[in-house]
């Protein structure tokens, strides 16, 4: 073969090469095939951590509060009187000509509505008494009085004029000017500002009146508080004798 024909052969193998391996992976975007192994390029990874200034609270509002007002309750009475009315019974089921059976009463035990004496005061005289203390949510002042009699009442006497024509008058008889008073005070012994009742026998107190069968003897007082102590101040004018009787539930003993 010829020197010619050799410089033919060899640029034709450059060409092949060059097509091989420079054009045709700038084509593809394939990587160069040498054949040779490729070291592989590690990969930095970056790690950020974010700032307290870069962190986002998310605040949720509602929507009412941004567009529709809260309504305002409406209340339930208008402090009306309620006028009731009636209905056909048939509407509930209700016969008026059916015989209804009787009623059975579980509870065998009867309600004991019994009082017992928890204190008791007597006297004659006005005074204050000791602290006592009341542990029943409910109790009962029961009280009564013994008043003086009423003096007889006295007689008025004009007498005939003497001498110059001058009269006067002259009184025969006693009188009595004062009048039977009892007061009780029920003060709260943890704060003595606070007078819980003040009581006195309604109408007053007279013996005239009371004859017979129209004796309003003995008073009660209801008080639905308990759990407390008290003492109580007594205002006597014109009495024998009064007494207080403090009484609670008998089905309280034992329980309180």
């Amino acid at each position: 073969m010829d020197k010619k024909s050799v410089m033919y052969a060899v640029g034709a193998l450059v060409i092949i090469l060059v097509v091989a391996l420079v054009i045709k992976p700038m084509v593809t975007g394939k990587p160069l095939n040498t054949g040779l192994p490729v070291a592989a390029t590690p990969q930095s990874t970056i790690h950020v951590t974010p700032s307290p200034a870069d962190t986002v609270t998310l605040v949720v509002i509602p929507k009412t509060s941004l567009s529709t007002p809260v309504p305002t309750p409406v209340p339930t009475w208008d402090k009306n009187v309620i006028t009731i009315g009636f209905v056909n019974p048939s509407s509930y089921g209700v016969t008026f000509g059916d015989t209804f059976p009787n009623g059975t009463r579980f509870d065998t035990n009867p309600v004991d509505t019994s009082m017992t004496s928890y204190a008791k005061i007597s006297g004659k005289y006005s005074g204050t008494t000791q602290i006592i203390k009341i542990p029943f949510p409910y109790w009962e002042l029961v009280y009564t009085v013994d008043p003086v009699p009423a003096a007889e009442p006295g007689s008025l006497q004009v007498i005939s004029t003497q001498g110059e024509g001058i009269s006067y008058s002259g009184v025969q008889g006693s009188y009595s000017g004062v009048i039977p008073d009892f007061t009780l005070q029920v003060i709260d012994a943890t704060d003595p500002n606070r007078i819980v009742r003040t009581i006195s026998p309604p109408g007053g107190i007279n013996l005239n009146l009371w004859e017979g069968t129209n004796d309003p003897r003995p008073w009660t007082e209801k008080f639905y508080e308990g759990h407390r102590s008290y003492y109580f101040t007594i205002t006597s004018e014109s009495l024998n004798s009064y007494s207080i009787d403090i009484r609670v539930p008998t089905k309280y003993i034992g329980t309180y």
